[in-house]
């Protein structure tokens, strides 16, 4: 290796190192029941999140001044085998995408870590949420820098507990518990196809590298090494990926219910990172949409499609969490639309102005009744809110209708509910009954622990 490159594998590992090791440290602590204080809680982030971004703005100097425009850092095999022609690559890569969601994923850490300092102060779980929110950093870092399908599935994953348990931050409370369930559900739904489209991937191209995708140069230049066929197969799990975790329709029925959480939280998932995550993954994966028309036709229309639900289900909300998360899909939509049309650049500028733009209206949003009382009081009257009526505008064709659709969130939960859930539990329950009653005829006993209760009252007694 020539001086170079082992300056960038020391400035690279040290970019993965660091959100893995205040991983460790917040979590080892808690599982030793060792409470830090919350100025060592905070500055360990910060300090990893500092140990983060500067290393990777080395990194950006030194392909500046040289002009390379793809920087690999390979750390090994984890799992090969040899015999079935697999190879788990810890690999991850440097490049024109990576870097600015990487230094973006930075900035907004940084900032609503410090936010979270004061904003949840002598809080009971405030280790808790560091520990989850380390995850998350971890997670975000690993799915930016991923150059493999199985190294992104690891940080993909990891953005998606943390986002789950820091839904039900609250949990003691009902709601929250159970809006996290929910969200996790449809994770589970993104995680389940994404795996899919790894394994295929491996069967097409024999690898998870993403550089086996591209055929020829970097990205974005660089085009599918698969044909049309395998590309639409593919991109369509990549495409149900993308939706579970960015809400694009027609599942974004989990948007509202994770507002339940801080608000830090809500700013830096649902406004500005995981919520992205998605759009990220069709950017990363754009060799393989460009490689099939129909597949593109499907990408835009989807966005469009969540664009212009978002918008009008953000403009009939009440609570301003909501309104801010669903107009956060509105532009999501738009940058899916971008990825399909192949403006890529545009699409990476729009992800970071729009993070930027939705974490501080997100952070500012428990303050601003606050702030528009103090300007009321100030000014001596009430703001002026002017309605289509009163502006002299007629009011627009089936505005009931789409005022409804709006405040029923296009009744996308109902229709999941009655035409996809309940039909899946049924058929589960079906099965379960069948199941249940082959083994009691095998076994000559009841398998369910509700049916042996009388027979061991003092097993049930010592488990309650």
């Amino acid at each position: 290796m020539t001086p170079l490159e082992i300056t960038f594998h020391i400035l690279g590992t040290a970019v993965i190192a660091s959100p893995i090791a205040l991983l460790c440290i917040l979590g080892l602590s808690s599982l030793a029941g060792y409470k830090l204080g919350e100025s060592v809680t905070s500055r360990l982030t910060q300090a990893s999140v500092w140990l983060t971004s500067l290393p990777t703005v080395g990194i950006v100097v030194l392909m500046l001044a040289t002009g390379i425009r793809y920087v690999p850092i390979e750390l090994g095999n984890w799992v090969s085998i040899p015999e079935q022609h697999f190879h788990f690559h810890l690999k991850f890569a440097f490049d024109r995408l990576s870097i600015p969601f990487l230094l973006l994923s930075c900035t907004l850490c940084g900032v609503v870590g410090e936010f979270t300092r004061r904003y949840l102060h002598r809080e009971e779980g405030y280790q808790r949420f560091f520990l989850f929110y380390a995850v998350f950093f971890c997670g975000m870092v690993l799915s930016s820098l991923a150059s493999t399908i199985e190294t992104l599935f690891v940080g993909w994953e990891m953005v998606g507990l943390s986002s789950a348990l820091l839904v039900a931050y609250f949990h003691n409370r009902i709601n929250p518990v159970r809006q996290a369930e929910r969200i996790w559900s449809i994770y589970r739904l993104s995680d389940a196809a994404l795996l899919v489209a790894a394994i295929t991937m491996h069967h097409m191209t024999g690898e998870g590298d993403f550089g086996g995708l591209m055929s020829s140069g970097v990205w974005p230049e660089g085009s599918a090494a698969i044909d049309s066929s395998q590309a639409l197969f593919v991109g369509v799990l990549i495409l149900i990926a993308a939706a579970g975790k960015s809400a694009l329709f027609p599942l974004s029925g989990w948007l509202p219910r994770a507002m339940e959480g801080p608000t830090p939280s809500s700013a830096i998932f649902y406004g500005a990172l995981s919520v992205h995550l998605g759009a990220y993954l069709l950017l990363r994966l754009s060799p393989i949409i460009a490689a099939s028309l129909t597949l593109q036709i499907m990408v835009i229309s989807l966005g469009a499609v969540s664009a212009v639900c978002g918008a009008i289900m953000s403009r009939v909300q009440s609570d301003i969490k909501v309104s801010l998360a669903y107009a956060s899909l509105t532009q999501v939509g738009v940058i899916v639309v971008e990825v399909g049309m192949g403006l890529h650049y545009l699409a990476l500028i729009h992800i970071v102005g729009h993070a930027c733009l939705r974490t501080m209206q997100l952070l500012r949003a428990p303050t601003l009744l606050r702030d528009v009382n103090d300007l009321e009081n100030k000014i001596g009257a009430r703001l002026p809110n002017e309605t289509w009526s009163d502006a002299g505008h007629r009011r627009p064709k089936f505005g009931r209708w789409w005022y409804r659709f709006g405040f029923e969130r296009g009744f996308m939960d109902v229709t999941l509910d009655t035409y996809v859930v309940r039909p899946f539990v049924c058929v589960a329950s079906f099965c379960d009954r069948i199941e249940r009653t082959i083994t009691d005829k095998i076994s000559s006993e009841s398998s369910r622990e509700s049916d042996n209760a009388e027979l061991h009252p003092e097993k049930i007694n010592r488990v309650a």
